[in-house]
């Protein structure tokens, strides 16, 4: 039996004690349940990387955005209007053909919401937040993105200061494309640095 499982002599599963919790701070009036549903579901459902995308689609289409977004990120990000919790300092670092740059948050799972949406599990799984640190090559290459070895990898380690956004290289071949074709092939892996954006 697993620890998650609520044994005997066992803690109750995750979901039990986020219910208990939050019912304990609604009764002594800390938080209020509906802002919380409503924060929840801005980040999970109304959000998600889709703000991110619409970022990175204007870096690739428009030079001077591009500037200004590697220059100040979080001003860039703001000229959206994307901006809040866990967004108040970003920084955006490039990807290119020979440098990479992948994004983790050791001590916990700090991560631009307003751009990125809410965390994935993976983000916060400690076998990622302590290995991408040690072996990010072999780290990357286990979620599917194989990178040639003369390739540089950086790993940038998110906190509560500061956020991390990968700006992916556009993929071959999308020349043709809009800001707003471009969009749907940006994803939250490629914005972490796990993953490149595939062409259509």
């Amino acid at each position: 039996m697993t620890p998650t499982d609520g044994g005997p002599g066992e803690a109750p599963p995750v979901a039990l004690r986020t219910e208990a919790l939050e019912q304990l701070l609604t009764e002594r009036g800390l938080v209020d349940p509906k802002v919380m549903n409503e924060i929840i579901t801005t980040y999970e459902t109304n959000v998600g990387p889709l703000n991110g995308a619409k970022v990175v689609a204007r870096a690739w289409t428009d030079p001077e955005y591009r500037r200004r977004l590697l220059q100040d990120g979080t001003a860039a990000i703001k000229e959206f209007g994307f901006s809040g919790p866990q967004g108040e300092h970003i920084v955006v670092v490039e990807n290119t053909a020979t440098t990479h740059h992948v994004v983790v948050c050791t001590l916990c799972s700090c991560y631009p919401w307003p751009v990125l949406g809410l965390p994935p599990s993976w983000y916060k799984d400690p076998a990622y937040r302590a290995r991408v640190v040690k072996e990010p090559r072999t780290v990357l290459s286990e979620m599917g993105l194989e990178l040639d070895d003369d390739v540089r990898i950086t790993v940038h380690d998110s906190t509560s200061e500061v956020r991390w956004l990968v700006l992916p290289e556009r993929p071959a071949g999308t020349e043709h494309l809009s800001e707003e074709q471009l969009v749907p092939l940006v994803t939250r892996e490629a914005m972490v640095g796990v993953a490149k954006v595939a062409a259509p």
